[in-house]
């Protein structure tokens, strides 16, 4: 085999095509979605976002630093055909890295040097930082390739962390534009880490998920990069999350859910204390946690101690949450650091009244006292009375769950808001050769 041939078009081992297939242009709308990890189980707005922008006529494929976090046989069926198309860039495997790089420095010695060059400058003399960084490198090289072979000319990249970094240096080996979309908050704690200047700077332009995230971006980016930071909000199909009926029981307890990954960040452990405060006023309720995550042996030692009625379920499917919000009287979420959650916008769609935090970007979504409550972060007190007015107030119930509902349908409506990303999207690709 010669250093031109064109092997591994997909992620199919052996697979071969001809350099003639390569499009001399690429067409307007046709790019690449680079993801950490695609599917996955609490990341489905990716997937969502993908099919909607193919309804509208864009031709996308998408590569994934990772594998997906479940068996393809477990999956729903849309997500089995997604995972079936998706380049999975580690799982290449090292002979093939080191195939990549060798022929890239014998073909196209220009495009190695500006990535190890970029690779070697983000390592910074630390060891372990440029050990990732050649990681970065490799895995940026093979990615670039693959771009090449299959004629893409433009990369999305979602999220700012290692797969960022990953699609920064690939974009500056091989000269082809990407863009972002920054959701936060974590890149935003620790800009130096993340190298989050960098990756802002050399974006062609940047979507951010809320108000708040764009004014993180603009405190640590030169006002000449402002202007190419767009807001395009998240959003849930409001055809799909559809309220169900509930007839209230007095008899029985005020079912309370929370859905995200047991983690720190997520405040689970807020929120169990304020389930004790309102035990201890009498007060009968059952707390149900969907997701998994590091914290759950902490998290049920102290729900056992303290006699707090909670049910851990689990990671759970897109349909699976959809049943638990058809059930909950009350969602809640304690969160210390976030986004913008997709899972409060599922809940609010369902005509689920929401507790929250005063939070990044979650007071856009939620407005106190109309949308919602918010409460502030860390306080188990200010959770429980939060939680204690909605337990004793049917009627606000109710009322919050409408006004939740109106507000996720006028701004966090996932095909009106697609239609948004779209325009972004066509307006900056028009131009790329």
């Amino acid at each position: 085999m010669t250093l031109d041939a064109e092997p591994r078009t997909d992620s199919t081992p052996g697979t071969e095509t001809s350099a003639a297939k390569i499009p001399e242009r690429a067409p307007e709308g046709r790019l690449v979605y680079l993801l950490s990890r695609y599917p996955a189980v609490s990341h489905t707005f990716f997937l969502n976002e993908v099919l909607e922008l193919r309804k509208l006529g864009f031709a996308i494929e998408v590569a994934s630093i990772n594998e997906p976090d479940r068996s393809r046989s477990s999956m729903p069926a849309v997500e089995a055909g997604e995972a079936e198309k998706t380049f999975y860039i580690k799982s290449q495997g090292a002979a093939w890295a080191a195939w990549i790089a060798a022929k890239t420095l014998l073909s196209r010695p220009s495009v190695f040097v500006r990535g190890l060059a970029l690779a070697l400058r983000l390592g910074r003399w630390d060891p372990a930082a440029t050990l990732y960084a050649l990681f970065y490198f490799a895995e940026a090289l093979i990615l670039g390739d693959w771009m090449r072979l299959r004629g893409h000319r433009h990369l999305h990249i979602h999220f700012c962390g290692p797969v960022a970094t990953v699609g920064m240096i690939a974009s500056i080996a091989w000269q082809l534009p990407y863009s972002l979309t920054v959701h936060g908050p974590d890149e935003f704690y620790d800009v130096e880490k993340f190298f989050l200047r960098q990756k802002v700077e050399h974006a062609q332009f940047i979507l951010c998920i809320s108000d708040y995230c764009r004014s993180q971006l603009m405190r640590i980016a030169t006002p000449e990069h402002w202007d190419k930071m767009h807001v395009v909000r998240l959003g849930v199909d409001p055809s799909v999350f559809l309220p169900v009926p509930k007839k209230p029981n007095p008899e029985s307890p005020v079912e309370i859910l929370c859905v995200g990954r047991l983690v720190a960040s997520k405040g689970q452990l807020i929120l169990l204390r304020a389930c004790t405060l309102l035990l201890s006023r009498g007060h009968s309720l059952r707390l149900h946690l969907v997701g998994a995550g590091p914290d759950q042996n902490h998290l049920q030692t102290f729900a056992t101690e303290h006699g707090v009625p909670v049910v851990f379920e689990g990671a759970k499917s897109h349909d699976e949450v959809m049943h638990s919000l058809g059930s909950a009287d009350i969602f809640a979420l304690a969160s210390f650091a976030e986004g913008v959650p997709v899972a409060l916008m599922e809940a609010m769609a369902m005509e689920v009244p929401c507790v929250s935090t005063f939070v990044a970007g979650i007071p856009e979504l939620i407005r106190d006292g109309l949308d919602g409550l918010l409460v502030p972060a860390s306080s188990p007190e200010a959770m429980a009375s939060a939680l204690q007015r909605l337990i004793e107030d049917p009627l606000l119930r109710h009322s919050l769950g409408v006004a939740g509902a109106r507000r996720v349908m006028e701004l966090y409506n996932l095909p009106q808001n697609v239609c948004t990303l779209a325009r972004v999207f066509k307006e900056h690709l028009r131009n790329i050769a």
